[in-house]
């Protein structure tokens, strides 16, 4: 595989999605070697980013995202928008594998030229994201895309983290699920910039709209947001296409506010602190986890802990002073 920075660099600005595919593999790989060409790389691409419209897609597993996606992505093709959609799948935890199948599900999608999906396996991460998410998003958008959509493999409690690396946070809803208003987190709505009720067709489109009326009047309850933006409650069918491209002029309309605002702008460099100190405690815990012998320390100290002969605090404290210990004398 291409591994120089300044040919893949090159290539990447110029729009070559084989170029694009192996600066992300670099980006994700966890080889240290390549972490490094992995910087060198983004930081040769830096002023090639930040021109696109990033869009968090989430809702409940069966709420229809990658459809959604195969339908709303067909709208911004039409529209002259060039599309990449990094579609996040679960990892096992047992195994470790993913299916990595977004590709099948959005078939029409992913064979338009103005298109580039990137399947990835979230690897265990918190958040619903892949560990090198933000970074994907950087690459994508020197490679010349005007519109790079996160799906993210569903809602849960730590999903929010989505919210840290986008412009516009869509949530998707089913009608009847039996989580309007009481079971859905709170959290979450409170965050979304639009909510779609969607499958709303057929039998059950009036259901569609009672629920539309319902969070409508439920998100109005909510705190408003500090950009003045007005979250949105929509419904849509991504089979009949009713309602699809009416969420592309919403979240067209939320850009342009913002943007005119100069929150757009505010909201990136706070982001761009958030995941300064998310990467600061990402290298504390791997430089903590590779000081010499910490492995079998903290191996020894679950056994003892899993007898109940431990102390989860004391035992924490006393691996902290061996690592501080060991910095100590690395640097006499």
């Amino acid at each position: 595989m291409e591994r120089n920075p300044d040919e893949l660099a090159m290539r990447i600005r110029q729009g070559d999605k084989v170029a694009l595919s192996r600066g992300l593999t670099l980006v994700e790989s966890t080889r240290k070697n390549d972490h490094e060409t992995a910087l060198t790389l983004l930081d040769k691409l830096r002023d090639q980013t930040g021109n696109s419209i990033r869009i968090g897609i989430t809702g409940v597993p069966g709420v229809g995202k990658s459809t959604f996606i195969e339908s709303f992505g067909q709208v911004l093709v039409e529209k002259g928008k060039k599309i990449a959609v990094l579609a996040i799948d679960p990892s096992s935890e047992k195994s470790g594998g993913s299916i990595l199948g977004d590709k099948t599900r959005m078939n029409k999608l992913s064979q338009l030229p103005e298109v580039y999906i990137r399947p990835t396996a979230s690897g265990g991460s918190l958040g619903g994201v892949a560990k090198r998410t933000r970074e994907s998003i950087l690459l994508c958008e020197a490679a010349g895309f005007d519109v790079v959509i996160i799906e993210t493999v569903g809602v849960g409690q730590s999903e929010t983290m989505v919210k840290e690396m986008v412009d516009f946070f869509l949530l998707l809803m089913l009608a009847g699920a039996g989580d309007e208003l009481q079971g859905i987190k709170r959290g979450i709505m409170e965050m979304a910039d639009a909510l779609v009720i969607t499958k709303a067709d057929g039998d059950n489109e009036a259901a569609a709209k009672r629920a539309r009326n319902e969070y409508k009047n439920a998100m109005h309850l909510f705190p408003p947001n500090e950009n003045g933006w007005i979250p949105k409650a929509m419904t849509c069918s991504s089979y009949t296409n009713i309602g699809v491209p009416e969420v592309w002029e919403t979240i067209e309309s939320f850009a342009n506010k913002m943007t005119l605002s100069g929150f757009l702008d505010a909201n990136r460099r706070g982001q761009e602190v958030y995941w300064f100190k998310e990467t600061l405690k990402e290298m504390l815990i791997a430089n903590f986890m590779d000081a010499k012998g910490m492995k079998e320390r903290i191996l020894a100290a679950e056994k003892i802990l899993f007898e109940g002969k431990g102390n989860a605090f004391a035992d924490a404290k006393e691996l902290m002073q061996f690592y501080i210990t060991q910095l100590t004398n690395a640097k006499n």
